[in-house]
């Protein structure tokens, strides 16, 4: 006999299919109006909103949640007028469901076409980031698809909320509520029952930790989308601009640090070490980060600052806290090798003057955002123009980097003939 858990979440991911097909006859022009009511909806009723947040926040504190993870919890009015903002630029975006692919006329006069369609019904996990409970609705509403959202215990409250608030402008659209449905009350038992609803949900996409991502993509019968953790690096290359990187370098790290675009290893050319270090430590030092570094940079760093001795697990960890690995590299290759045995695959950035060594920083790189002179805090899809994102990607199949409203979109074939026969 199933559980009560097995049966609700079977239940809310079959009532999500049962409703889709609403969505896949929408116009765009309907699916917009619905982006907009739900974006007027989120800021009327954000005092609501925050005050669910404040129970999460209360029990996160009593928890002992780290400052980086609490920062991606909390919500504020300002916070959630920015989700909402998040919801009209998705609606300001093209529709990709039915965009042509791709084409042509067959020898025999059979026309081909493929378009791009809906997924179906996504299920998203993902752990203690209210803003990803609308992100995704709206993207997924806007491609066409029903969502199953299973946002985490430690946001149960504020996701509650959010989906009340999203289901509603819904309902008053006369359009059914279970195109967003939510299963934070059956805990991990409700992943369990997701992660095996094949038939029920097309596509698992799972954003969170390294322990979750592995867990889900490990266990699920149902197709995954990987998302990865963002063990991202910089390099300041011996020819870097040293004003431009101090700043680029204090941004990437500081400017949001429980994220997983948020800069966790630093990278210095020896030839300018001895210059740039002191520089690039000074914001960081004023901040309160903690410096783990190996031997060559903790020589280099001026005395007084929170500096610990790098150890092996530092370069495979992601911090989502003011911490920071830090190393000295001899050169372009040394970096590469560092970059290629410990990244995730997610976001690294060269600041660099030097064009050979960006073209081959570039080329080499293998991981789903590579840049030149720029914050890694642009690896992100509301930054990229996609209105916002259902995630990163780090895999190489179906979608990489940021997920907008394309990569969350399959494809089929229309062909179209006159009585054609095959010979």
């Amino acid at each position: 006999m199933d559980s009560p858990a097995t049966t609700a979440v079977l239940a809310a991911a079959r009532a999500a299919k049962d409703a889709q097909p609403v969505l896949a006859r929408l116009h765009r022009g309907a699916k917009d109006q619905l982006l907009l009511a739900m974006a007027g909806a989120l800021v009327e009723r954000a005092e609501e909103i925050v005050g669910a947040n404040a129970r999460d926040l209360a029990a996160a504190d009593d928890a002992g949640i780290a400052p980086g993870l609490r920062d991606r919890l909390a919500l504020d009015p300002e916070r959630v007028a920015a989700i909402a903002q998040q919801l009209r630029d998705a609606a300001a975006l093209p529709d990709p469901v039915g965009e042509v692919v791709r084409g042509s006329v067959l020898d025999n006069g059979l026309e081909l076409r493929e378009v791009r369609v809906p997924m179906g019904v996504i299920g998203m996990v993902y752990e203690a980031r209210p803003n990803v409970t609308v992100d995704a609705a709206g993207l997924a509403l806007k491609a066409g698809s029903a969502v199953v959202l299973r946002g985490g215990s430690a946001a149960l409250h504020s996701n509650t909320a959010l989906i009340g608030v999203l289901r509603d402008v819904l309902a008053a659209h006369e359009m059914p509520a279970d195109l967003i449905v939510g299963i934070d009350e059956h805990g991990r038992e409700g992943v369990d029952v997701l992660m095996r609803a094949r038939g029920l949900v097309d596509v698992l996409i799972p954003r969170g930790g390294a322990g979750l991502i592995r867990r889900v993509v490990e266990n699920s019968l149902v197709p995954v989308i990987e998302t990865g953790t963002g063990k991202t690096h910089v390099l300041v290359d011996a020819s870097a601009d040293l004003d431009q990187a101090v700043a680029i370098v204090a941004n990437a790290k500081l400017q949001r640090i429980g994220v997983c675009n948020a800069l966790e290893t630093l990278l210095v050319h020896r030839d300018i070490a001895e210059q740039a270090l002191p520089r690039l430590a000074a914001p960081l030092a004023a901040a309160g980060v903690r410096l783990h570094a190996d031997e060559r940079a903790s020589a280099l760093l001026p005395s007084g600052l929170d500096v610990v001795a790098a150890t092996a697990e530092d370069w495979d960890t992601e911090y989502l806290a003011p911490e920071l690995a830090v190393a000295v590299v001899d050169d372009l290759e040394a970096a590469l090798a560092h970059i290629r045995a410990h990244s995730t695959g997610h976001t690294e950035s060269i600041l660099t003057r030097d064009l050979t060594s960006q073209q081959r920083f570039l080329a080499e790189v293998d991981s789903a955002v590579v840049m030149a002179n720029a914050s890694t805090r642009f690896s992100d899809g509301g930054e990229f123009g996609f209105g916002a994102e259902i995630g990163i990607s780090t895999q190489k199949l179906h979608a990489r980097g940021p997920m907008g409203l394309r990569e969350i979109t399959a494809s089929k074939w229309l062909v179209v003939g006159q009585g054609q026969v095959r010979p």
